[in-house]
Parts: C-alpha cells; sequence; structure tokens
C-alpha cells in the first residue's frame, strides 16, 4: 500500500521543503521601496481625491430613473458650476455629489435637477456637508492612528522585542503608504468609510506579522546553544512554518471583503460598502505581503548585527564548511546524535570515523 504524502503545510512545518525568503529580502525590499517611492509621488503630484465629508457641499439623492450617470453628471455640473460625482445605486436611484454649494446654491442646484430629471422637486433629497465636520473627523483618525502605534510598539517590545516591534511598525506604514497611494494613482474618492477600513486594516495587518513572531521567538529560544541554524535560518523557518496558515487566513479574509466590494459595491452601488471595502481589500493583500517579506526579513537582519548572534553566524558557516570539505551533509542521518554545543563539530566527526574505522579492524 502506497504511503500518504503529508500536506505542504506539514512538510513546510517541518523544514522539508522551504523557499529561502530571508536570502532574497533584498529583492523583497528593493520592490517594497519602489511600490512606497511610487504611492509618494503619486500623493505629492496627484494628492488624493477627497469626498464630500472632507471639502463640503452637497449631496442630492433621486428616486429611481432612467438618466444615464453620465447624463445625470453633465446635468449637476451645469446646474451648481462645479464638478459632480455621480453614482448609480442599486435601487436605480442615483447619487450626486457636489462640492463647493452652501445652503443657498443648494436649493437652486435641487430645482434645477428636478426639471432636468423631470421628477418632483420634494422627491430629492439633499444633505449638505460643512468642511468642518471632515476635519474633525480626519483630526480623530490621526489621534486615533498615533495612539495605536505607539501602544502596538509598547506591547510587541513587551511581548517579544524591540526588533520585532520596530520592524511590525515599518511593516505597517508601509502597508498603511501603499494604500494610500493607490487611492491617489486610480483616484478613487477618499470618504469617510475610506478612514475606517484604513484604521481596520491595522489589526489585520499585524495579524499575521504577530504569528510569525510568535514562532520565531519560539524557534529561536536559546538559539547560542546550538550551532546547527543561524538565526536568519530559524526566521526563514518560521516563515515557512507559518506560510499556509498566513495564505488560508488572508484568503478567507479576503473572499468577503471582495464580495462587499466587487458585489456591493460594483452591482449593487453600495456607496459607503465600496469606499469601507476597498481599503480593507487593498490594505490585507498589503499587510499579507508585508508579513511575510517585510517585516521579518527586517528583524532578521537587526538580529544579525547584535554580537552574540554575529558569532553564532560565524561558528554555523565554519562547521558547514568543515562538513562540506568532508563531504558529509550537515543534516545527515545522525545529526541529531551530533553534540552541536561542542565547538569543534569536525572533531566529533573525526572521532566517530575513528572509532568505526577501530571497529571494522577488530
Amino acid at each position: 500500500m502506497a504511503k500518504k504524502r503529508d500536506s505542504l503545510g506539514a512538510r513546510l512545518n517541518r523544514g522539508e521543503v522551504a523557499y529561502d525568503f530571508i536570502g532574497n529580502r533584498k529583492l523583497w525590499y528593493g520592490l517594497s521601496i519602489l511600490i512606497t517611492i511610487t504611492a509618494i509621488v503619486a500623493l505629492a503630484v496627484r494628492g488624493l481625491n477627497m469626498g464630500i465629508e472632507f471639502q463640503g457641499g452637497a449631496v442630492f439623492t433621486t428616486p429611481k430613473s432612467e438618466v444615464s450617470v453620465s447624463q445625470a453628471q453633465e446635468y449637476a455640473e451645469e446646474a451648481s458650476g462645479h464638478d459632480a460625482l455621480v453614482q448609480k445605486l442599486g435601487s436605480g436611484a442615483l447619487r450626486i455629489q457636489v462640492g463647493g454649494l452652501d445652503t443657498e446654491k443648494s436649493d437652486q442646484v435641487r430645482a434645477e435637477l428636478a426639471k432636468d430629471l423631470n421628477v418632483a422637486e420634494d422627491k430629492i433629497a439633499a444633505e449638505l456637508v460643512g468642511p468642518s465636520w471632515g476635519e474633525q473627523i480626519a483630526t480623530k483618525a490621526w489621534t486615533g492612528l498615533g495612539i495605536f502605534m505607539i501602544l502596538v510598539v509598547i506591547y510587541l517590545a513587551i511581548a517579544f522585542e524591540w526588533r520585532m516591534a520596530v520592524a511590525a511598525l515599518i511593516a505597517l506604514i508601509h502597508d498603511l503608504t501603499i494604500t494610500v497611494g493607490i487611492y491617489s494613482l486610480v483616484g478613487f474618492e477618499v470618504t469617510v468609510g475610506t478612514v475606517i477600513g484604513l484604521l481596520t486594516i491595522l489589526g489585520y495587518s499585524l495579524y499575521d506579522t504577530v504569528v510569525v513572531f510568535d514562532s520565531l521567538k519560539e524557534g529561536t529560544k536559546d538559539i547560542t546553544k546550538q550551532t546547527r541554524y543561524t538565526y536568519s535560518d530559524l526566521a526563514n523557518r518560521s516563515i515557512n512554518g507559518t506560510l499556509i496558515r498566513s495564505i488560508n487566513t488572508t484568503v478567507v479574509a479576503l473572499l468577503p471583503v471582495a464580495g462587499l466590494l466587487f458585489i456591493g459595491g460594483g452591482v449593487l452601488g453600495a456607496g459607503m460598502l465600496n469606499d469601507i471595502s476597498l481599503s480593507l481589500f487593498v490594505g490585507l493583500a498589503a499587510g499579507a505581503y508585508s508579513s511575510i517579506f517585510i517585516a521579518t526579513p527586517l528583524v532578521a537582519d537587526l538580529k544579525e548585527r547584535e554580537p552574540a548572534i554575529k558569532a553564532l553566524r560565524k561558528r554555523v558557516l565554519a562547521k558547514r564548511a568543515a562538513a562540506a570539505a568532508k563531504g558529509e551533509p550537515l543534516d545527515g542521518p545522525d545529526a541529531e546524535d551530533y553534540d552541536y554545543e561542542d565547538e569543534d563539530r569536525t572533531a566529533v566527526v573525526g572521532q566517530r570515523g575513528r572509532r568505526g574505522r577501530s571497529s571494522e579492524r577488530h
């Protein structure tokens, strides 16, 4: 009877199959730097398309209409003299946003829209939004973001160590920058829903990172008492060991968000859901990437600068070179029997070889 093969996840966890994430970290760093620079340039050149909540104006909601979105946009811009954003809602109604309107001008635009769309004026709901409200939301969001990051750094420094806290913070800033940059590049409107989505992804962005850090913390206990693995080896093993779990949790999280984005927003025209789900979708994908390709490699780089870890690396590499020179694999069948705390592995191997030859003679 054929032996049942273990799953890829089990083989990754045992280190039987692995991808060298740490060894290729310069590639990931370069890719992230390129994306981040692109996002920053986009923000500097194009800026953000701020929603009506932040710039002030009026929102008109019409009853079900056969008028197309482009035609309604033309009507709104002619009546107001300002740019207009029109969305077709799932019920067939239109949501028309026009910035820079006061109460008097809003009433005039409402009357004009009623004539152009051939509906009763009292059937068009009008909501006037002042820019001060959006400014208050933005200020509170920045305050909440700052407090959150401070608490995260403190917690991770206590639960793990300061290097992991720094790496997690850099990965978090990386995720937020990419998300905001994509909004700028494609011109998506930034609304209160967007802000809610951005604040929500903070926890998701840290989830996979903390899972890998926990595995790394367990795997590197008393690391200097052995000479089989470097810190980077164990960091790479931690990523591979949690890789399937990270992929599964990310996919499971992205599926309902994709449903909100493409079905709720694209088909049904759910405005607020669309804004929240878009930032969540981009942020979740960026968070999954950074936890694997950015956060843990950064920790490995920081740890490899420590004198004790540097010394360990030299010992491991020296013993690997000695084993390679003798044609003996470091992780051979009897590798677990070797005395890895002994500073000279070649002596151990040599003694075993001499004992074996002596037994043959006798």
